[in-house]
């Protein structure tokens, strides 16, 4: 595996692609920086080497056409601000402008380019439109794990046009090597716990981890489908009755494969799906109809904690409850104490998924835990054992 450690940036131009798709308010403030701050170990490597930096990134859906409202150069202020130095910005892509910076870049310089969904060849992986962009650079660097599920023009087909001269940002080196601990290099016993709402979502990683986990923590909304093929009163809880069959084939191969499960024993339910609803603490699988299962209680939580302390590898996707309201929270609470309390006694947590990322960002588990990934699709592709383009692109 390729990396920007194995290259001397000397005079060179380094292009880029990064993943600077952030979030902003209506006044184009970013309100989450984690991804910018995740790619500036990797620019300032080739900057210290006396390297130029070309920055290629997407932001948003614009379909193809440039729109105001995703452009990069509203970003470039925080950019300026973690780098800890003025960028240069490029009024479009592979335009006049573009081609006279990137021409004009000198060493220690760092130039952003227009947001590279702009042109509709992006997504569409088109040849030409890659061969433009690799005229801007010397070296290709992809150091953008976010998109690596992508067969697009910056993130895959570029890499042809740099046979030797490719390799990964520090950020991509990161993200799979937390995965290939997991999957191929885990410590047992390996515990993941998989949460959020729909088994159909996770039947994929389920079949790819199987043959390397010991035990599997099941909860959030899918636990009632798994709940109600064992004959369980759910009420009304979020369930999918045409996944029935799939939940019990899961547990059986779960046996097969000598992994234990773990599923909820109680639950604290409401009658209705608000934070201020009646609640009460039933068995998993004895709710009465009117009421929905929103959060572990704590015999749960007792065994959940008791299973992740004795883990020496664990990997956490999806919550297990409706944690965006406080009195249905305590279960991904105390999961999340459990796993920042296994990883300062010594075990490898990775923590990967939207929700499951959101959680620690929102409730200061992100130290407490061995690695947070970056790129949720991407992880989640990576956890089915899909072969990602954006990495091939490099390693091949």
């Amino acid at each position: 595996m390729k990396t920007i450690n194995d290259f001397n940036f000397e005079n060179k131009k380094a292009l880029i692609r990064v993943d600077f798709n952030v979030p902003q308010d209506d006044n184009f403030h970013v309100t989450d920086d984690t991804r910018i701050r995740a790619a500036k170990p990797t620019i300032d490597k080739i900057l210290k080497d006396g390297g130029a930096v070309v920055l290629m990134s997407h932001l948003g859906r614009p379909k193809g056409e440039f729109n105001d409202k995703y452009a990069l150069k509203n970003i470039a202020y925080k950019i300026s601000e973690i780098l800890g130095l003025e960028i240069i910005v490029a009024e479009d892509i592979i335009g006049d402008d573009a081609k006279q910076k990137v021409l004009n870049l000198k060493s220690g310089q760092v130039l952003l380019l227009e947001n590279v969904r702009f042109h509709a060849e992006e997504e569409k992986g088109d040849k030409d439109f890659a061969k433009q962009l690799a005229a801007f650079g010397d070296v290709y660097v992809n150091d953008a794990f976010g998109t690596a599920h992508r067969a697009h023009a910056s993130t895959a087909i570029i890499a042809e046009f740099f046979p030797e001269n490719k390799c990964f940002g520090l950020l991509m080196e990161q993200e799979l090597k937390a995965i290939n601990k997991v999957l191929t290099e885990g410590e047992n016993p390996v515990t993941a716990i998989l949460g959020g709402a729909k088994v159909s979502s996770k039947i994929t990683i389920i079949n790819n981890i199987l043959p390397v986990i010991d035990n599997l923590i099941i909860g959030g909304g899918m636990t009632y489908t798994f709940i109600k093929a064992k004959g369980g009163n759910i009420g009304n809880s979020l369930v999918e009755n045409d996944k029935l069959d799939l939940a019990k084939e899961i547990l059986t191969k779960c046996e097969e494969n000598n992994v234990k499960v773990y599923l909820p024993i109680d639950n604290v339910i409401a009658d209705d799906f608000n934070n201020d609803a009646n609640s009460q603490v039933t068995a998993v699988g004895e709710i009465p109809d009117g009421w929905m299962g929103m959060d572990v209680a704590e015999k749960t939580i007792q065994q959940n904690t008791e299973v992740i302390k004795k883990s020496k590898t664990i990997l956490w996707n999806g919550p297990l409850g409706v944690f965006e309201m406080e009195n249905f929270a305590n279960g991904t609470i105390a999961l999340g104490d459990a796993i920042a309390e296994a990883t300062a006694n010594g075990a490898f947590s990775l923590v990967g998924g939207g929700d499951s990322v959101a959680f620690v960002k929102q409730f200061g588990y992100e130290n407490k835990v061995s690695y947070v990934s970056t790129g949720g699709g991407a992880m989640l592709e990576s956890l089915e054992g899909k072969e990602l383009p954006g990495v091939a692109a490099i390693l091949n």
